[in-house]
């Protein structure tokens, strides 16, 4: 047996159920706050997210940046990150 425990969520305004899994732990962290409806907490996440993605979905679609562009910008910052950190040390 699994240490999950199972939560349905409803979604959209035709409501459909969905089933997460969670930690049994998080699972009990919730159980302390038994007024908070959890179902809509998890339909907010889920919008927040989709909207997140849906952004840069059309962010990326008019972007002109190639991928060994952004692997040349991500190891630049990387490398500044790098020389910051090391000077507060």
């Amino acid at each position: 047996m699994d240490n999950n425990v199972y939560t349905h969520v409803l979604l959209g305004d035709k409501m459909v159920n969905m089933t997460i899994t969670v930690p049994k732990e998080m699972k009990n962290d919730l159980d302390l706050f038994p007024e908070i409806n959890w179902s809509e907490v998890a339909r907010q996440a889920f919008r927040e997210k989709i909207e997140d993605l849906k952004f840069l979905l059309e962010y990326k679609k008019n972007s002109k940046m190639t991928e060994e562009d952004t692997i040349m910008l991500g190891k630049e910052v990387n490398r500044s990150l790098h020389k910051r950190y090391s000077e507060m040390n």
